[in-house]
C-alpha cells in the first residue's frame, strides 16, 4: 500500500485509540484497524480495565484476516499477562501484514513483539505517524520510564493572571465553553487532582458532567494533613467515584477511610507533600495520565519540581488587580534562567476566553 493509505488506516486506529484515554489505566491505550484490499475488516481498542487488546477485539470483528493489513498504535505485546500475546493472536489469524505506529519501551515486549511477528513470516512496517502515537502514548511511556505519571497543569485565570478575587469570589472567571472543555480533558485522564486549599474553597465534585461519560476519572486530593471537610461533595461521593488521598506519615486518615477514600501516604518535604515521591506512588499504582486543576500552593510545587509536562491555560478578557489570588504561589525564583519554560503547541478561541497548550520544553 501507499504511505498516503498507511496514514489513512494509522490515523483511524489512532482516533480509535484515543477513545480509551482514561479508561484503560495501567495499560496503553492502543487502538488497531484490520484491512484487505483497502476494506476496513474490523476494528478496536483497548477495552475498559485494560483488557481485551486491542488487537484481540479488532480480530474477533474481522472473522476472517487472513492476507489482512493490521494497523496498531503500538507494538503488539509479546508476553503472557492476564491474556495470550497479541502478537501471537496476529500470527494465528494469518494477517500478512502489520504495520506498527510506535515501539513499546516495556521491558517484556521492547521490540519481541515485532521479531515474533516478522519470525512467522509477517512483514512489519514500523514508524508510520510514530510521531502522534509517541504523544497519544506518553502517559505509558512516562510512568515506564521516569517512574511517574504524565502531567497536565489546568490554570484558568483572568488576564492578569487571578484565579480569584480578594474575597475569593471564583465562579466563573472563565465562561460554560471553557468549562465543557475542562470536562472533556477530565475524561481524557486517569485522574484529576487538587490541593486541599481548592477542596475547602470551592468543595469540587471533580467528575465530568454533561458529556454522557459514564466512566469517571478519579479524584485525587493532595493535603499533607488532611485538613479538609469530610462532609463534602468529595467525601460524601467517595464510594460511588474513587478518592485517593496522598497525605503525610502523621495525617489522621481514619474518617476519609471510612467515608470509601484511599490512603496514598507520601513523604514531606519542605513542609509539604513531595511531589517527586507523590507521583512516584500514583505511579505503582498503574496512573499514567493526572490532570492538575491546582489550587496555587500544588501547581507552583509541581512546577518548581519540573513535573508538569504540560500547562492548559484558561484566561478570560477580565483583570483583577493585585489583591486577588494569583494562580501559582511563590516559587522562590531567584532568576529567570532558573523558571520553568515552555513552548507553545496550540492556541484557540473558546467562547469568550482563549485556550494555551504549552509544552514543557
Amino acid at each position: 500500500m501507499t504511505q498516503a493509505t498507511d496514514a489513512r488506516f494509522m490515523a483511524m486506529a489512532l482516533a480509535l485509540g484515543r477513545r480509551g484515554m482514561g479508561r484503560v489505566w495501567p495499560n496503553p491505550a492502543v487502538g488497531c484497524v484490520i484491512v484487505r484490499d483497502g476494506v476496513v475488516l474490523g476494528r478496536g481498542r483497548t477495552a475498559d480495565g485494560g483488557r481485551p487488546h486491542a488487537e484481540v477485539i479488532a480480530l474477533a470483528q474481522a472473522g476472517d484476516a487472513h492476507g489482512a493489513t493490521a494497523y496498531v498504535t503500538l507494538e503488539p505485546c509479546a508476553h503472557h499477562g492476564q491474556t495470550p500475546p497479541c502478537a501471537d493472536a496476529l500470527v494465528a489469524a494469518g494477517v500478512a501484514r502489520v504495520v506498527v505506529a510506535t515501539t513499546d519501551p516495556d521491558p517484556r515486549v521492547a521490540g519481541k513483539g515485532i521479531r515474533m511477528l516478522r519470525n512467522a513470516g509477517i512483514v512489519v512496517d514500523v514508524g508510520c505517524l510514530g510521531a502522534q502515537a509517541d504523544r497519544d502514548h506518553a502517559g505509558f511511556f512516562k510512568r515506564l520510564q521516569a517512574k511517574r505519571p504524565y502531567l497536565t497543569l489546568k490554570l484558568a485565570c483572568s488576564l492578569d493572571g487571578r484565579i480569584a478575587t480578594a474575597s475569593g469570589e471564583s465562579q466563573w472567571i472563565t465562561g460554560p465553553a471553557a468549562r465543557r472543555e475542562v470536562h472533556m480533558m477530565r475524561a481524557r485522564h486517569d485522574a484529576v487532582m487538587v490541593g486541599a486549599g481548592t477542596v475547602r474553597a470551592d468543595d469540587p465534585e471533580l467528575t465530568v458532567r454533561g458529556l454522557g461519560i459514564d466512566r469517571q476519572p478519579l479524584r485525587i486530593v493532595v493535603s499533607r494533613n488532611l485538613a479538609i471537610p469530610v462532609d463534602g461533595k468529595l467525601g460524601r461521593t467517595a464510594r460511588d467515584v474513587p478518592v485517593w488521598l496522598c497525605h503525610g506519615p502523621r495525617a489522621d486518615t481514619a474518617l476519609w477511610e471510612a467515608a470509601g477514600a484511599t490512603s496514598v501516604p507520601c513523604h514531606v518535604a519542605h513542609g509539604q507533600v513531595d511531589p517527586v515521591h507523590m507521583l512516584a506512588q500514583l505511579a505503582d499504582r498503574g496512573l499514567t495520565r493526572i490532570f492538575c486543576e491546582g489550587g496555587g500552593g500544588l501547581a507552583a510545587s509541581l512546577l518548581g519540581a519540573g513535573l508538569v509536562d504540560e500547562l492548559v491555560v484558561f484566561q478570560a478578557g477580565m483583570v483583577i488587580g493585585a489583591e486577588g489570588t494569583p494562580a501559582l504561589a511563590a516559587m522562590g525564583l531567584g532568576k529567570l534562567a532558573d523558571a520553568p519554560r515552555f513552548t507553545l503547541v496550540d492556541q484557540r478561541q473558546t467562547g469568550p476566553d482563549t485556550l494555551q497548550r504549552w509544552a514543557a520544553v
